[in-house]
């Protein structure tokens, strides 16, 4: 393998590898790399459903969406250009942090890509904690956030009060390695636990600017055939349609991962 790092908050780029080839050796290589970039790109792959199902299940269950999902492969969720007004990752977000076990990680694999534009941009939220004050983080340690699938629900005409809701700690402790990390996001936070909105919402504006601040911050231009796997623990994403009507085509998975942890547990 061949590893050229993307920038310094984050992400590499794994060359030379047929993720369909991965031995338990490569495994642990992969993830030690995983844990040390929380992203990773592996460009030239040429892969079928299954074998991206394959791939995905070796780092544990997969979880599927509760809105989306192809009708022969339900644990992947097929990405396309719907037009700027029908994109619905436009915004920065950690993915499914309304359920209890959010995804640990989120693989998505281009079928097809624009000539331009469509990048995937991330935040790394372990910088983002680790540059605040501590009279903040004091503050911060002790909280709880509330967060709901319930502006999801309203686009896929469900309903909103039976959308997924979670609670969990605003600040994480990463399960593996220990770190820290800002664990909010704009599109699912809905309020800290026993504060009214009207209370949280200047503190929740202070971290959603914290959290997506340009240093903290690397992007990725997709080409057909990359796999790319983020860690949905320490980051934030965003979707960027810069494309026009230009055809994007990519395939989602997603890895289970435990329950959020306290910091003081």
């Amino acid at each position: 393998m061949h590893i050229e790092r993307i920038s310094a908050p984050l992400g590499a780029i794994v060359r030379d590898i047929d993720v369909r080839n991965i031995d338990q050796a490569n495994g642990s290589e992969i993830n030690d790399l995983f844990l040390k970039h929380h992203m990773l790109a592996f460009p030239g792959q040429s892969l079928t459903e299954d074998e991206l199902i394959t791939f995905a299940a070796q780092w544990g269950p997969l979880v599927r969406h509760p809105y989306a999902g192809m009708k022969t492969y339900p644990d992947i969720i097929e990405l396309t250009n719907r037009g700027k007004k029908k994109d619905v990752n436009q915004h920065w977000h950690s993915d499914m942090t309304y359920h209890h076990r959010p995804p640990k990680f989120t693989m998505l694999y281009a079928k097809q890509t624009p000539e331009i534009g469509g990048d995937t941009a991330f935040s790394n939220q372990i910088l983002a904690y680790q540059n605040l004050t501590a009279g903040l983080k004091q503050v911060l340690l002790g909280l709880t956030a509330e967060h709901s699938a319930a502006s999801l629900a309203a686009l896929n005409k469900s309903s909103e009060a039976q959308a997924s809701r979670a609670t969990h700690p605003v600040v994480r402790s990463h399960d593996e390695t220990g770190e820290l990390a800002l664990y909010v996001c704009r599109a699912f936070t809905e309020k800290f636990s026993n504060w009214s909105r009207h209370e949280s919402k200047a503190l929740l504006e202070l971290l959603y600017e914290q959290s997506v601040r340009p240093e903290y911050q690397a992007r990725h231009h997709w080409r057909s055939g990359d796999l790319v796997m983020w860690d949905n623990r320490c980051l934030l994403h965003y979707a960027v349609h810069d494309h026009g009507d230009e055809q994007r085509v990519i395939q989602r998975v997603q890895v289970e991962g435990p329950v959020p942890a306290a910091t003081f547990a």
